[in-house]
């Protein structure tokens, strides 16, 4: 069992996250965005985290970016289904310039999310 944090400022995404992860015994905390999961690393310990790339505020570029400051090796699947002006491609490429270990163009299937799920962990 992990502890994983998924921020994702999507009503329903996060939740539907959260209970295919519970399902394979994983414990979940829900995070509605960069900043809020960002305070949840502070305070405690996750095994991976998952996080949408565009968010409002402070997004999942800017959670990336904290993490690699606070030198965290937790492993992150950013996970982006774009919008009009900025295409998924973009913000998945994005991320893995700054370092993040996977990514995952939304929608992606349960097998997808569980294969680069326990790959990451398995590391």
């Amino acid at each position: 069992m992990a502890n994983i944090l998924v921020a994702d400022d999507d009503e329903q995404y996060p939740v539907m996250l959260a209970k295919i992860l519970r399902s394979n015994h994983h414990h979940v905390v829900i995070a509605v965005d960069g900043q809020q999961a960002l305070n949840f690393c502070k305070s405690q310990t996750f095994d991976l985290i998952i996080t949408d790339i565009l968010m409002p505020n402070f997004d999942g570029i800017d959670l990336i970016v904290n993490l690699i400051e606070y030198n965290s090796k937790v492993p992150i699947i950013a996970i982006s289904g774009g919008r009009n002006t900025i295409t998924a491609e973009f913000n998945l490429q994005s991320a893995h310039a700054l370092g993040v270990q996977a990514a995952l163009k939304k929608p992606f299937t349960n097998e997808k999310l569980f294969e680069t799920v326990g790959r990451l962990l398995s590391h």
